[in-house]
């Protein structure tokens, strides 16, 4: 059986006070038999902390270079999937991170994105994990002061 890790980031920045999250749309491929929306997150690289695999993702995935990490906030998320017949466990953790940037140069991978609300984002996300993803970070957003880290 095979295995891989990924890391991404639940990326959010605020507008009139509110969290908008980043959305991103991904076409239909061999991993994906059709078009959905989810969270950016790619591949950990040899060597590679899950940070730095966020930032690194982030950035080729949206062009965002600025991102702040939250301290005290990991999820992980596991499913299955299958790709030229061969089952493939997956685990994926997810950061929370926080941008003041706005302007998205969305990556060949993609179809496009969507900074959306709470409620709207949750409504355009296809799996049921990365809603689960979403509405933890949000819940950790309104639950206590939500401090980035430091020299990250």
């Amino acid at each position: 059986m095979a295995k891989e890790k990924s890391a991404g980031a639940i990326v959010f920045r605020i507008d009139k006070g509110e969290p908008l999250y980043l959305l991103l749309h991904y076409p239909s491929s061999v991993k994906a038999k059709r078009e959905y929306w989810d969270l950016p997150k790619g591949h950990m690289e040899k060597g590679e902390s899950e940070e730095e695999t966020v930032r690194r993702e982030v950035q080729e995935e949206t062009g965002i270079q600025d991102i702040e990490i939250f301290e005290g906030f990991r999820t992980t998320i596991h499913y299955w999937f299958e790709a030229k017949g061969q089952k493939i466990s997956k685990t994926v953790v997810f950061y929370l991170a926080k941008t003041k940037e706005q302007r998205i140069v969305i990556s060949t991978e993609h179809e496009g994105f969507k900074w959306l609300p709470y409620k709207e984002a949750l409504a355009q996300l296809t799996y049921k994990n990365a809603k689960e993803v979403v509405q933890k970070a949000h819940r950790f957003l309104g639950g206590r002061d939500a401090i980035p880290k430091k020299g990250v």
